[in-house]
């Protein structure tokens, strides 16, 4: 009788390798050096990127863990910028369904991460339809604080702009005014609102949505007011430790069907604040030790 099992090359670990293999450095902003050995990702790499151990990344590739979580999956996929087919590929190999069209995705499509990537160290985050954030720069972090102190739970600029009891988890680790308050908290739960009817049985989007209106009086009034709508812009003013004041535009843009925000604050061109926003990722890098 032939052998019908799975080959090992189109096993969980084998495809993970194969795919970090194919993806340049470049492609994630880091040096490709001459001391490489392999054209793609190094494992310390990947799990930077991804957010997990390398000893769980090495097991993953050596097949001695082969059920990793839906969030796991979620990060690998984006990390390794895999198309849609790939990361619903991903999933199947892991044992796990598929996110589908009525969920809300947290994967970047390869082509918003080629235009991310072009963006240099402008700030930038890229958020899911229910303000999840979900991807980050040196940039943003050198300009907010790095996202990754805050509690992955807790990453979300909704909870943030309207947190629940003594949660007082901040995607910002300093302080950022807006221009109008009122009008982003509007916006926001507008926005929000707007995702419940593309994404009707999100169950991440449910909890998010009961939290706020049973546990913030200000986002359940807004809530209640039934309004629909989209945060597309602002202008905000951050309290920068190292550098001051800095003064920003926010433009917030979308990438069609998956309702992913893309968030980029940029200065005036050749104003003061565009020298601060330079000097603060200076400052970041070295902070990180960064060269």
């Amino acid at each position: 009788m032939d052998d019908v099992s799975t080959p090992p090359a189109a096993d969980l670990g084998a495809t993970i390798r194969t795919w970090r293999d194919r993806l340049p450095p470049s492609a994630v902003a880091l040096p490709s050096g001459r001391a490489r050995r392999a054209a793609g990702l190094r494992r310390e790499e990947l799990a930077d990127l991804a957010g997990v151990s390398v000893d769980y990344l090495v097991r993953l590739e050596q097949g001695r863990a082969t059920t990793p979580s839906v969030p796991v999956v979620a990060a690998l996929a984006r990390a390794l910028q895999l198309t849609v087919a790939e990361r619903d590929h991903l999933y199947r190999l892991a044992h796990l369904v598929p996110p589908t069209d009525s969920m809300i995705s947290d994967h970047i499509p390869p082509g918003v991460h080629r235009v991310l990537s072009r963006l240099g160290d402008t700030a930038v985050a890229v958020f899911a339809a229910d303000w999840e954030l979900v991807w980050w720069n040196r940039g943003w972090a050198a300009l907010f604080g790095d996202p990754a102190s805050v509690p992955q739970h807790q990453r979300n600029f909704a909870r943030s702009k309207f947190p629940v009891g003594t949660d007082d988890a901040r995607l910002a680790h300093w302080p950022v005014i807006e221009s109008d308050p009122d009008m982003v908290d509007r916006a926001v739960v507008a926005d929000l609102r707007r995702a419940t009817g593309r994404f009707p049985k999100d169950p991440r989007l449910a909890g998010l949505i009961g939290d706020l209106n049973a546990g913030n009086a200000r986002f359940a009034e807004l809530w209640a007011s039934g309004a629909v709508g989209a945060h597309r812009e602002d202008h905000k003013r951050i309290e920068h430790p190292s550098v001051g004041a800095v003064t920003v535009n926010c433009d917030v843009l979308g990438d069609g069907d998956t309702e992913l925000k893309i968030v980029i604050m940029t200065a005036v061109p050749g104003s003061e604040d565009e020298t601060k926003l330079r000097l603060a990722v200076v400052a970041g890098a070295a902070t990180a030790g960064i060269s």
